[in-house]
């Protein structure tokens, strides 16, 4: 894959991302009635969505900065924690069919974005020993 390739595919795939999480945090802290719902159900202080939803608004801006590589590594790590306790839940509490499987959809496509950041700084990295040995 061309290096011009891996930039596009991770910027559209982090935006989408980061635009699905920003919706979700805007959810919890606004504590919509879904929300809501789902907490009760299963077994969670309604709290937790203004907790959880601000933890998203920061993994966002986490992901979305360029500079501190082991912030965004950890908000990847938040990202991912997040969705496997949500399958957990969902599991333990008997529930069945899309809501056992969405976190791990999520999860899954939480990867994309994260796989082609780690491509597309390999990609940088080469390129600036590259400089760096054969100044022009």
């Amino acid at each position: 894959m061309q290096s011009k390739t891996i930039k596009t595919t991770y910027w559209i795939s982090t935006g989408l991302f980061s635009l699905l999480m920003l919706m979700d945090g805007f959810g919890g802290v606004t504590r919509q009635q879904a929300g809501i719902d789902v907490l009760n159900h299963l077994g969670y202080p309604v709290y937790l969505l203004t907790i959880a939803g601000i933890a998203k608004f920061l993994g966002v801006i986490a992901v979305l900065q360029t500079r501190f590589h082991a912030i965004k590594e950890w908000a990847y790590a938040g990202f991912a924690f997040n969705f496997i306790l949500a399958f957990a839940s969902r599991a333990f509490v008997g529930d069945g069919g899309i809501e056992v499987v969405a976190p791990i959809i999520a999860l899954g496509i939480m990867f994309i974005p994260y796989f082609f950041w780690k491509k597309y700084e390999e990609i940088k990295a080469s390129d600036f020993r590259t400089q760096k040995k054969f100044p022009q």
